[in-house]
């Protein structure tokens, strides 16, 4: 019974927990208007997409690929259990150095599907332990980024930890990423740990700046380099994953995306993984998104416009780079483009047999080949040299880009018939004799200039070294004796070819006026190095009067003679006529001596007669014979 003044409850509303009852007829509830939202539908397992990168990231030794000697030293470590306990991984981003580390991780700590096994090179990667470290949650695995913990405090830190057992492994890892983040303070606190760590710790190390890792940690690990991996790896790795994700991709395209990989197998999935998504609902990757996506030129239009430019069309070479702007590409990128295409071109023109090569697209192969076998290695070393310095150019602040490329591609259509240097001066050499130009010199120089002189003009090195004096045990000049100091007292010989007036000469008599800036003992030097190499006795001399002109002085004069004459020969007039802006750097004579003087013209120092022996005699003692000056 209810109290009085309660109401009765109302009959159950249809069948539920407390038993069957008739189902009363629910009010009319009124309609209210609610916004779509779009759910996101789960993944195959319910879970969120995982990117390539992470998705096909390597777990054992067997998948990494690009890296076999890394492979091959690691397993034979682990099959003789000489295991170091410091690691260092080095190597350009995403080649796997992190991924190395995790696998080492899970080698050394790996028990086995029974959960008896021991270190091995083949982790199970099914038992606790591997699993726990897949899944970066194992106590005893420690990841740090030294970039953002790279105080003395945070290795104090891990140092301390250090010196505590694992948790549950075999060994306690750790790894630490851009290890070269660390401050010098840190990498000193690092150091003994490091040398003498706890047997059930291991250190592995990854860096892409290995030399700013200092020495004194290096002598403590084993260093290991990852190289890049090569683009034919690459594009059977990405055709594979491909494959796997059951995505249509042209082969072209990944060529593609293996080059703007660079090496890197991070990179180029990320690149796939973004070229998958555009090719949407298709699941197929073209030639052409790719080429869109990564705003690179058409590589038939660069080699179009190659060809075009090396025929000097520039009205077509403009058109096709409008083409290419209009496509997106980048003016940088063309040249580019085109700098990699006069590379691989200079390649096939060195060596035919290239074309084999699976690298290159069936245009480099075929209309490459064909362009290569025409143009010469000059024309393309110029080509190169020019885009070089273009696109230097093009990526200067405040300047037009496209405008810059423009200009570019003109110079390179406007050079494109005229000769190179070498071609140039063998068309004026072949025709020098009905330009009046003298033949080559009868001593077999062949460079069709007097004494066997050449001329470097406008950059082009056509130079012969100047014969060096040949030291003599009895020199018979002045310049023989300053050649006999050349390489054995260098101070000395400098003030002999500057700082030296010769007066006279006589065999075992030399007569100087020194300047003042010279040494004092200059003429005790030079009598000294004369007794030692001769085995005579020689009398070193000071006069006033004035002499010749210094060795440095006479080398001056023969060089601006032999600049007059070279300006005056018919041949480089015709090399400086036909390259405007050209100059004649330097000339250099074949019959000169180190001293630029000729060697046919050695001044002969004539003897002293009686009057002038007698003034010799009344003039000062020589150097030898005076006493070295008292302090003070």
């Amino acid at each position: 019974m209810l109290p009085e003044g309660l109401p009765e409850p109302p009959p159950p509303a249809g069948p539920g927990l407390f038993g069957d009852a008739p189902v009363a007829e629910a009010a009319p509830v009124p309609l209210v208007s609610v916004p779509s939202v779009p759910v996101p539908l789960p993944g195959p397992a319910g879970s969120p997409y995982r990117v390539l990168a992470r998705k096909y990231r390597p777990s054992n030794f067997a998948e990494l690929i690009g890296q076999e000697a890394l492979v091959r030293t690691l397993r034979n470590a682990f099959a003789q259990g000489r295991v170091a306990h410091a690691f260092m991984l080095t190597g350009v981003r995403g080649v796997g150095k992190t991924t190395t580390a995790r696998i080492i991780a899970r080698a050394l700590n790996c028990i086995g599907l029974d959960g008896t096994g021991g270190p091995t090179p083949e982790p199970c990667g099914i038992c606790a332990e591997c699993t726990a470290i897949l899944a970066d949650r194992h106590p005893d695995v420690v990841e740090m980024d030294a970039a953002s913990n790279n105080s003395v405090d945070d290795v104090r830190e891990l140092r301390e930890a250090v010196r505590y057992r694992p948790a549950r492994a075999r060994f306690k890892i750790y790894i630490l990423d851009e290890v070269h983040m660390l401050s010098t303070q840190a990498f000193n606190a690092l150091l003994k740990t490091l040398e003498e760590p706890p047997p059930a710790v291991k250190f592995i190390f990854a860096t892409t700046e290995l030399r700013k890792v200092p020495a004194t940690i290096l002598s403590r690990c084993q260093t290991f380099h990852l190289k890049r991996v090569p683009q034919a790896e690459l594009r059977a790795h990405f055709a594979g994953i491909a494959a796997k994700e059951a995505v249509a991709v042209e082969p072209e395209a990944l060529a593609m995306i293996a080059r703007a990989a660079d090496g890197s197998v991070r990179d180029g999935l990320s690149l796939l993984d973004q070229a998958i998504a555009l090719g949407g609902p298709e699941a197929s990757v073209t030639t052409e998104a790719v080429r869109d996506m990564l705003g690179l030129a058409d590589r038939a239009l660069v080699l179009e416009l190659m060809e075009v430019l090396m025929a000097g069309d520039i009205a077509t070479a403009l058109s096709l780079m409008d083409r290419a702007h209009e496509r997106g590409a980048d003016p940088a990128v063309v040249l580019s483009d085109l700098l990699e295409l006069t590379h691989t071109l200079t390649r096939l023109r060195a060596v035919p047999a290239l074309r084999n090569d699976p690298s290159l697209t069936e245009g480099e192969r075929t209309r490459g080949a064909a362009l290569a076998e025409k143009l010469s290695v000059p024309v393309l070393g110029r080509a190169w040299q020019m885009l070089l310095k273009g696109l230097a150019e093009v990526q200067q602040d405040g300047v037009d880009r496209r405008a810059a490329a423009e200009m570019v591609l003109i110079r390179l259509a406007h050079v494109a018939d005229l000769p190179t240097p070498g071609d140039l001066v063998r068309r004026l050499t072949e025709g020098g004799a009905t330009a009046g130009a003298p033949r080559p010199a009868p001593n077999g120089s062949g460079n069709g200039g007097p004494a066997g002189m050449r001329a470097v003009a406008g950059g082009g090195v056509m130079a012969q070294p100047a014969a060096e004096a040949v030291a003599a045990p009895n020199p018979q000049s002045y310049r023989e004796v300053v050649a006999l100091a050349s390489g054995r007292r260098p101070m000395l010989h400098a003030h002999l070819v500057h700082s030296v007036h010769p007066v006279r000469f006589a065999p075992g008599r030399l007569e100087i006026r020194v300047l003042p800036e010279a040494p004092r003992d200059l003429a005790a030097q030079l009598g000294a190095l004369l007794t030692e190499l001769t085995g005579d006795r020689w009398t070193i001399a000071l006069s006033n009067a004035e002499g010749e002109p210094t060795l440095a002085e006479q080398g001056r004069v023969a060089e601006a003679g032999r600049r007059s004459l070279a300006e005056s020969h018919p041949l480089v007039q015709a090399v400086l006529a036909a390259f405007p802006g050209a100059s004649i750097e330097a000339v250099r004579d074949a019959g000169a001596d180190a001293y630029g003087l000729p060697l046919d013209a050695l001044p002969a120092t004539p003897p002293r007669d009686a009057e002038e022996a007698e003034a010799t005699e009344a003039e000062p003692p020589d150097y030898d014979d005076i006493p070295p000056p008292e302090d003070g």
